[in-house]
């Protein structure tokens, strides 16, 4: 027998004799991943049902989550025959080396933390965080959720999400809503402005705060009012384009006209 053969031979009797552990292996990976799902998914309806902060129950989902596939991982390299002991070792003396290459990841994970301990935003708030408007719908171990006012999902790293400004617009409970008005210079103010009162009066998706209706400024060929509801997070666009509806319809019955550019052209 030649000595390719005989390598052959070793090879498949190798192979023959590893097959077994690394299905099983296959299988325990399998079956475990899909266990931590199980048991995670009933953590999560279990903490939701008791009580528990909202903000915490996908932080603690995602955390354990992840160190219970990292058992079922050691697991599998048992039933492989690797010894945990020393795949232990070897992780700890990989972990510098990737702790070193996951600073930016880690960096999250206590980024996250700190949210979840001093709360800038919340579950279920209105935020404006680097430039993304919308409510946040989970705060993970690593990443922050945000489903945009422009229905998009938003996954931003929440070492991201807390190095900057960050504008929770939903704090103080209320919004004000920010509208202008042209007015035609020929018009009484004190009359104008009783109509958009009223025209507000009838935006019931409004609170009840009294709002600010004052001139801003005089542009060119109108008069610039300033006109301001308040609204909660979640009625501001009804809010924003009601009024403007009604205060159109009550311009329309009082007759006012609403103001446009106008030039004069001099004949020479």
């Amino acid at each position: 027998m030649d000595l390719s053969t005989l390598n052959l031979t070793a090879l498949w009797d190798t192979v023959l004799a590893w097959s077994p552990k690394i299905v099983a292996a296959l299988i325990v990976l399998m079956i475990g991943f899909w266990i931590v799902n199980m048991i995670t998914k009933v953590m999560g309806n279990s903490m939701a049902k008791s009580g528990l902060d909202e903000d915490l129950v996908p932080f603690l989902k995602s955390l354990v989550s992840v160190l219970l596939k990292v058992l079922v991982v050691l697991t599998a390299a048992g039933v492989v025959g690797i010894e945990i002991t020393a795949f232990a070792a070897l992780l700890a003396g990989a972990g510098l080396a990737i702790g070193a290459a996951m600073s930016g990841t880690l960096s999250h994970f206590a980024a996250g933390v700190m949210v979840l301990i001093f709360k800038p935003y919340r579950v279920g708030d209105l935020v404006d965080i680097q430039g993304v408007v919308g409510h946040v719908e989970e705060i993970q171990v690593f990443n922050t959720v945000i489903n945009s006012l422009d229905n998009k999902k938003v996954i931003m790293p929440n070492g991201i999400a807390t190095s900057g400004i960050m504008t929770n617009l939903s704090a103080n409970g209320k919004l004000r809503v920010d509208l202008n008005v042209a007015m035609p210079y020929e018009e009484d103010f004190d009359k104008v402005k009783k109509i958009i009162a009223g025209a507000l009066a009838n935006v019931s998706s409004k609170l009840p705060d009294e709002p600010t209706i004052e001139i801003e400024k005089f542009d060119e060929s109108n008069v610039l009012i300033a006109v301001r509801p308040y609204a909660t997070d979640e009625t501001y666009w009804d809010v924003y384009f009601n009024s403007y509806k009604e205060i159109k319809k009550a311009f329309g019955a009082a007759g006012i006209d609403v103001a446009y550019p106008t030039r004069k052209i001099k004949n020479i």
